[in-house]
């Protein structure tokens, strides 16, 4: 096993993977995968020069990973079919002998081992390179709790933390966190279906923005630059006082009976899309705090996990020391926090223009970006509509 770049060190130099590799990221979530498929899919045309393909038609092929791991999917959205696998799976074999790269954190959703080797063997068993990005489970865990509930979670932060750090099985009400996140068992389900010596194991290290960057350009064989960070507001995190906004609205939503299709299209893809694409937090605004307990917790196990990780004989890139380090807890908020007007004004917005958006069709554009001049055109030729029918 070789392990570069302790904190205090420049990290070394990333020796490249045979050509002909297909490179399988498998993430897990909040482990900056976002941004690596961002990058890559922005840089797909020029990857070709160097030898190298993004099979991809768009820069998460979410829909289907989610098929090859029997996933059903964001809640309210499509249930995704084998259909969106097999095309994936014949662009990556489209691509010949040349190095590929498939990127999606959905891959570690992989319910069991055997789920783990179909997918390798369907994807060319004696070419796949699986890689695993790590990061500390205390910083992991307020990005991960603020997903679950963009997707319908009605539990607080600290409630779901006792949940799954301390009541056993440690399952509900998000059996997929410890299935993504007990990261040396998550490295030795896929080291099983590929072989410990075809896995690369990375520690990403927060404080090197570009560090993630620098380690898939070595591995690919890419000249250094080549890959860059592209912004992507939508993926940014809710503060404090916005996941509580939108967890007060699943309790709303779940007591009343809704149906699921209606909160991805007004909620997930209306309101919150729209938020974090127009407002960006401020220093004022009050960040997620785990409590010291929880990191203290977590980082046991992760220093469980890198022991373990590091005795299975793979790759491992980074420092596995900051696996376990327990971070300064930020202070937990004086009073309750509260969501600017402008920030609840554009929420509200979004859900309006995806009304509009779905009653009309008339744009293509996503409702994020509909003025508010066509919203009222859109909603004014219906009222008109629904008044000539009656």
């Amino acid at each position: 096993m070789e392990t570069h770049c302790t904190s205090d060190e420049k990290p070394a130099a990333t020796a490249p993977l045979p050509p002909g590799t297909r490179l399988l990221h498998i993430g897990p979530h909040k482990t900056g995968t976002t941004s690596i498929q961002g990058a890559l899919f922005a840089a797909r045309d020029a990857l070709p020069a160097y030898g190298v393909e993004f099979p991809a038609t768009s820069r998460h092929p979410m829909q289907a990973v989610l098929a090859a791991c029997a996933r059903p999917g964001m809640i309210g959205d499509s249930v995704p079919t084998e259909r969106h696998w097999n095309q994936l799976v014949e662009q990556v074999h489209a691509t010949g002998a040349r190095t590929s790269v498939i990127s999606s954190e959905f891959f570690a959703d992989a319910p069991d081992d055997a789920t783990a080797r179909r997918i390798v063997e369907r994807l060319g068993a004696d070419r796949v390179h699986v890689l695993v990005t790590l990061r500390p489970l205390a910083r992991i865990m307020p990005s991960q709790w603020q997903q679950y509930v963009q997707n319908g979670l009605r539990m607080g932060y600290e409630d779901w933390l006792e949940h799954m750090l301390r009541k056993a099985p440690y399952e509900k009400p998000t059996p997929s966190f410890w299935r993504r996140h007990r990261h040396d068992r998550l490295v030795e389900r896929w080291a099983g279906a590929v072989g410990a010596d075809q896995v690369t194991v990375v520690v990403v290290d927060d404080r090197d923005r570009d560090g993630l960057m620098r380690t898939f350009e070595g591995l690919l064989g890419l000249p250094q630059g080549l890959l860059r960070a592209v912004p992507d507001t939508a993926n940014r995190s809710l503060t404090l006082a916005e996941t509580e906004m939108l967890r007060s609205l699943n309790r709303e939503f779940r007591g009343h009976d809704l149906p699921d299709e209606l909160y991805s299209k007004l909620v997930r893809n209306g309101a919150v899309l729209r938020m974090k694409n127009t407002c960006k937090p401020t220093a004022r605004d009050v960040r997620i705090s785990t409590p010291a307990w929880a990191a203290e917790t977590a980082a046991r196990i992760g220093a469980s996990a890198a022991a373990r990780i590091e005795a299975m004989g793979v790759r491992m890139l980074g420092d596995p020391g900051l696996l376990s380090a327990v971070h300064e807890p930020a202070e937990a908020p004086s009073e309750r926090p509260a969501m600017a007007p402008e920030v609840a004004a554009q929420a509200l917005y979004g859900a309006l223009a995806a009304v509009a958006a779905a009653a009309g069709r008339r744009s293509a554009r996503p409702v994020h970006q509909t003025s508010s001049k066509e919203l009222v055109k859109v909603l004014g030729h219906r009222c008109l509509t629904r008044l000539r029918r009656r």
